[in-house]
């Protein structure tokens, strides 16, 4: 019988690109569009992606390294995943007998609209997921958590990214909406680097690393609209990068005001204070605005400058979700009267609502 794997995606609420520095912290959200997975014991290790075009793909191992029976970029993060999780058992003393997983998507549009809900780092959630829950059904003496997930999930994504905070990974993983500080992606790619053992990096502290559960004001309601043009995250980082080398005063002001305007939205959440938490995500859009204008990157784009002006007129407030430069807007409103008065505004502008609300589960999984 398979075992059945549930992942949701994310939404970045708040703490952008700041959220890349140490002890900075960041919101993020687990949403209600989920990627599937199922896995089952098989008489040859092979997985599917059919989202990707991918039916049926098989592997062999061996020490060092894993060869799919098909090479293809898009396959890197399954890759490194496999191999991640594969070398953590062995340390273990857990070897699991060939496994056939699938792994499906719902986190863009059946049209092929891309929404920008943290596709990868759920399909890495997934894999990982499933590979150490068959573990744990085929080996008494192991347990799996959420904390193992995140890490290992971590592992594989910045193996193959290069770069990223892990907020889309612990939504993906934890569920709810997060107060997040990351690990910085260079030390922990030093670290695979120069540790042999992928259990002993995952059992040690990782530095800045911080996870805590928050609820918004309970008036509070979150809008998600789409912008209809997609943006891809590793790009807007290297630019963020580059100029960051150029324009490292205005980088360092950057990060200053947005830790202010992040510690004012969990102060909100925490107080049950919806005023102070729509003026925080107001003071957020604001700053993420100023950088992109200083730097020169398009993180507000029109669509998404009109989608949050729109949540101002109405008593709410939004701003650009993630990277910026399209994807999705968030909004905070104060009642469902209002989310819904939004809603038809940003139709009448162009924009797309998104029926999503936050999951509170995480990845969970059963047979």
């Amino acid at each position: 019988m398979p075992i059945k794997i549930k992942v949701p995606g994310k939404l970045m609420i708040a703490g952008e690109y700041a959220v890349l520095e140490p002890n900075q912290y960041a919101i993020v959200a687990a949403v209600n569009r989920y990627v599937y997975a199922d896995i089952t014991p098989s008489n040859q290790y092979k997985f599917s992606l059919p989202d990707l075009g991918f039916e049926t793909v098989s592997w062999v191992s061996n020490s060092h390294s894993i060869e799919f029976s098909e090479t293809d970029e898009k396959l890197q993060f399954v890759q490194n995943t496999i191999m991640i999780v594969k070398d953590y058992l062995n340390e273990a003393s857990i070897h699991l007998s060939p496994f056939h997983l699938t792994v499906t998507s719902e986190l863009d549009d059946p049209s092929g609209k891309k929404y920008g809900l943290g596709s990868s780092a759920a399909v890495v959630v997934s894999a990982v997921s499933s590979i150490l829950a068959l573990a744990q059904k085929q080996t008494d003496s192991f347990h799996v958590n959420k904390d193992l997930i995140f890490k290992l999930a971590a592992l594989a994504h910045v193996k193959t990214q290069g770069s990223g905070s892990g907020a889309d990974v612990a939504a993906s993983t934890y569920g709810g909406w997060l107060e997040y500080s990351a690990f910085q992606a260079d030390w922990l790619l030093d670290q695979m680097e120069q540790k042999s053992s992928v259990r002993a990096l995952v059992d040690q502290p990782w530095p800045y690393v911080s996870i805590r559960s928050i609820n918004p004001p309970a008036e509070l309601r979150l809008c998600t609209g789409w912008t209809g043009k997609a943006a891809s995250t590793g790009p807007m980082i290297k630019q963020l990068k580059h100029g960051q080398q150029e324009h490292r005063n205005i980088y360092h002001t950057f990060v200053e005001e947005s830790h202010e305007a992040v510690e004012g939205l969990i102060r909100g959440f925490d107080q049950n204070n919806l005023p102070l938490s729509l003026d925080s995500l107001k003071k957020n859009r604001a700053i993420l605005v100023k950088l992109g204008k200083e730097v020169g990157m398009l993180i507000e784009t029109p669509k998404l400058a009109s989608l949050s002006e729109l949540a101002e007129q109405i008593g709410g407030s939004g701003k650009s979700s993630g990277a910026g430069g399209g994807d999705c807007g968030i909004a905070f409103v104060r009642s469902q009267r209002q989310a819904e008065q939004l809603w038809e505004a940003w139709r009448e502008a162009g924009i797309e609502p998104l029926n999503l609300t936050v999951d509170h589960n995480g990845s969970t999984w059963h047979e």
